[in-house]
């Protein structure tokens, strides 16, 4: 059984690297260079992120969370429905036509 989704985000989800930038950033006062040497990544790769140009892999999950002290799960939840939401909008006139199965 399955409870369908009806109620479809109007708007984009936040991407983690602006909840990053503007959230975790501000409240522990930390610069890019900081962030990327407290992580053990370069600056490029942070600057990518905060500018919404790179997604979160996993390892850099598993970075952020061990960091700001909560779940890499936290950080990829946030990606993935930002890659969700983008897919669906790539794809939304193939997905109409898709006729969802019932329960025979």
């Amino acid at each position: 059984m399955s409870i369908a989704n009806t109620g479809q985000m109007k708007r984009r989800p936040t991407h983690p690297g602006e909840m990053l930038r503007e959230d975790f950033m501000r409240d522990y006062g930390l610069s890019v260079a900081e962030l990327a040497t407290d992580v053990g990544v370069s600056r490029q790769s942070i600057n990518e992120l905060l500018r919404e140009r790179r997604a979160v892999t996993p390892e850099m999950a598993l970075r952020l969370g061990r960091l700001f002290g909560n779940s890499p799960e936290f950080w990829l939840n946030a990606q993935r429905a930002v890659d969700l939401w983008d897919a669906a909008q790539s794809i939304m006139k193939d997905l109409a036509r898709i006729k969802p199965l019932g329960v025979v």
